[in-house]
């Protein structure tokens, strides 16, 4: 027999590059949607979210405490608020955008996205993460805090 045919009217090739396209259109159009809700129900208003459990437990400001407000006033324009309520979180909403990026240009290509870190960079990330969370907690770190 012969090569199969495409469908018609869908060259295999635009078919193939929908389907590769097809998770990180899925990807950005939920995260665009939970920064959709987040940009429309303030955070910065009580009862609308819960509390963190950690923060509640504890009196312990976590590495996530801050970050719906933190999307909240990056959602609304406000980089300085969203810089004072979660750095980290802030500086991640630009890390996903840059990746995203790559993403879909390697998708629309027919590549797949491969990100290999070394474990030195993940006990990096680790090592940042737990650093940001000590220093918020302490006197000289409030400025970090939520």
């Amino acid at each position: 027999m012969g090569r199969p045919t495409a469908q018609v009217g869908h060259p295999t090739g635009q078919v193939s590059r929908v389907r590769r396209l097809a998770t990180p259109l899925g990807i950005l159009a939920a995260v665009a949607g939970a920064f959709a809700y987040v940009g429309a129900v303030d955070p910065n208003e009580s009862g609308h979210y819960p509390i963190c459990p950690l923060l509640k437990l504890t009196g312990v400001f976590c590495p996530g405490c801050g970050g719906l407000r933190s999307a909240h006033a990056f959602i609304t324009g406000d980089l300085g608020a969203a810089l004072e309520a979660n750095a980290i979180a802030t500086v991640g909403y630009f890390l996903f955008a840059v990746v995203w990026v790559l993403w879909l240009g390697r998708a629309w290509r027919g590549r797949p996205l491969r990100i290999a870190l070394a474990p030195a960079w993940w006990w990096g990330v680790g090592a940042v993460l737990l650093i940001f969370t000590v220093v918020r907690n302490l006197p000289f770190g409030s400025a970090l805090a939520p």
